[in-house]
């Protein structure tokens, strides 16, 4: 990129730094450290620029602008103090031992998602360090951790976040994050950073002391919108873009997980998007290493998928609400809110086929036409679970699957997902079946804020109860993992994730992404989906019975069916497989189960 594109701090050598800011509207700007003030001279583009020696990591600072305003840096690496406090000069000594590291496709991500503070009892990066041979063992190839900007107070699902190149200080330091990526690169895992970019958090914002920062023509569900096509966006548009690349590249991340894509509004001829992907594929050029940009959108467009030579925004992947939209409506029978367009095995059947469910006709709860096919998309460019933190945390009581369903449909959805030709997303410690909720938790210090949330969590669910309160430490207490891994159930079913991992990784026709290597057979009326992957001469039938009773389906082939996987197995605390009936015509499946089977040629 270029200089004048670039904006923070940047070590030079032992005892100096580059200090650069955008501050297009400002006359005057100084840095002020603890024992002086320094004049910073303009660089051009709004930009201003001052090199210092004579000063070291942890050293704190902030900015005083138009000699009025005195404030922490917008593009601070650290901040010890919290949102309200002076940044601090990082430190920059790691070294990562990763130069092996190459990257993964994602054909080959199995994802596991995180939330920091949560998943391990220190709540830190380094906490999750402890558990990666875990999840090596599992078979997880991805972790995606859950936003790490720095945010009010200590307790935060990270979305309100307001820093976005700095670490959270609560979380552990720069080198703590660089330290679990090299870590987990050693033991063949990617990591993925979940970013915010279509907002920032309302506690500890002065980014609009600085520049024009948001678009007032524009709103978001969480405030004001980005500016990315107002005057002055060139300056905005950069500082996120250059965000991305710095962890990607200095943090050496795999990939990014941009937050509700659909919410950058932008009516330029350069989608703000496009021009993302462009930087980062230019980036992967550049270093050999292959960096993954996924997308949250909930417009069912395969625009943003598509590649720019089409007309698309270059995106390497998207989340597929509606696979679990179709899965959760049909396991739980919950038909409220989004979920009444949804609820039939018809409509999963058209989420394995399409990703989308919706792909132009009518939406009885959006109330017009939604949707267009993604013909032309393959299979690993989608994203699906079963749960992660949106669906589970933004119910009332942050119920998990655990408890809303029975063991055996447990183990049905996790086949749903794990065997589907997408790239599948677990969220931490469904795979023993935890427990404990994901409660929406805060910790802000603004009481006005405060109050806000608190009273816009009970009015979002007056009609059925009490929310928890989010800002209360037990909603965030209340939500750590119990990694009760040795339970009877819980080990059974872990098991059972296991062995769906397993055979994932040992069946390419599984994860499959060419279109054509995938038929869904699904009768009218029926609770049975049939999914038939054929790939380089392996073709396997991966049966799922949704309904409560055992199924018998006529099913001709020609071939051997050899049984590979049932969830009904003993060994999964099932009641136990069953076996075929009149050869290859019949298969018997349990109820709430799925089974795999290998086709092979008939023997002479």
């Amino acid at each position: 990129m270029d200089k004048y594109d670039l904006t923070g701090t940047f070590i030079n050598n032992e005892g100096a730094a580059t200090f650069r800011l955008w501050a297009p509207l400002r006359k005057e700007v100084a840095l002020q450290l603890a024992d002086r003030q320094l004049p910073m001279t303009p660089a051009g583009n709004g930009y201003w620029e001052l090199t210092v020696t004579d000063i070291y990591p942890g050293a704190r600072y902030t900015y005083l602008l138009d000699n009025t305003l005195q404030r922490p840096d917008p593009a601070s690496r650290w901040q010890p103090e919290g949102v309200h406090g002076p940044s601090a000069v990082p430190e920059a000594s790691f070294k990562f031992t990763d130069d092996h590291w190459t990257g993964i496709e994602p054909e080959k991500m199995i994802i596991y998602e995180i939330h920091t503070g949560t998943f391990s009892s220190e709540g830190t990066f380094r906490g999750i360090i402890q558990h990666l041979h875990y999840l090596k063992e599992l078979g997880i190839t991805a972790i995606e951790l859950m936003p790490v900007a720095q945010f009010p107070g200590e307790r935060n699902w990270g979305y309100d976040g307001v820093y976005p190149f700095a670490v959270h200080n609560s979380y552990g330091t720069p080198d703590d994050l660089k330290t679990l990526v090299n870590a987990a690169h050693a033991m063949g895992i990617a990591v993925i950073l979940d970013v915010v970019y279509n907002h920032q958090g309302p506690e500890g914002n002065y980014f609009s002391d600085f520049a024009p920062w948001f678009n007032d023509h524009y709103k978001t569900p969480w405030g004001a919108a980005i500016n990315f096509d107002g005057p002055y966006s060139d300056g905005v548009r950069s500082f996120y873009i250059q965000n991305a690349l710095m962890w990607l590249e200095e943090f050496h991340m795999d990939g990014l997980r941009l937050d509700a894509v659909h919410a950058f509004v932008d009516t330029s001829a350069v989608h703000f998007t496009e021009e993302l992907s462009a930087a980062v594929k230019a980036l992967q050029e550049r270093t050999g290493k292959r960096k993954v940009l996924i997308g949250e959108i909930d417009l069912n467009n395969p625009r943003f998928i598509n590649p720019v030579t089409i007309g698309g925004y270059g995106l390497d992947a998207q989340w597929a609400d509606e696979f679990h939209h179709a899965l959760h409506s049909r396991l739980t029978g919950e038909r409220q809110g989004y979920y009444e367009d949804f609820g039939e095995v018809s409509h999963l059947a058209a989420s394995f086929e399409n990703a989308y469910v919706y792909t132009g006709q009518y939406s009885v709860h959006r109330k017009r036409n939604f949707g267009r096919p993604p013909s032309g998309n393959p299979f690993h460019q989608f994203v699906v679970f079963a749960q992660n933190h949106d669906q589970v945390g933004n119910r009332m009581r942050g119920e998990r699957l655990s408890l809303l369903l029975c063991f055996e449909a447990l183990k049905l959805a996790a086949a749903a997902v794990i065997l589907s030709p997408f790239i599948p997303l677990l969220f931490m410690g469904e795979e023993y079946g935890e427990k404990n909720p994901f409660l929406f938790f805060t910790s802000h210090t603004d009481p006005g804020l405060i109050k806000a949330v608190q009273e816009g969590r009970r009015k979002e669910f007056a009609h059925t109860g009490e929310a928890p309160d989010p800002q209360a430490p037990a909603s965030f207490q209340q939500s750590k993992l119990s990694w009760n891994t040795t339970g009877n159930s819980n080990a059974a079913l872990m098991a059972c994730y296991k062995a769906l991992l397993l055979l994932r990784s040992q069946y390419p026709a599984i994860s499959g992404g060419n279109r054509e290597s995938a038929r869904v057979h699904h009768a009218e009326n029926e609770n049975v989906l049939v999914l038939e992957r054929r790939m380089d001469g392996e073709t396997l039938l991966i049966v799922f019975n949704f309904d409560n009773h055992t199924q018998t389906i006529p099913f001709t082939t020609h071939g051997n069916l050899r049984k590979i996987f049932d969830s009904s197995g003993t060994e999964f605390n099932g009641p136990g497989t069953l076996p075929e009936a009149e050869g290859n015509n019949l298969l018997v499946i349990q109820p709430l189960s799925a089974v795999v089977y290998e086709i092979t040629a008939y023997e002479n």
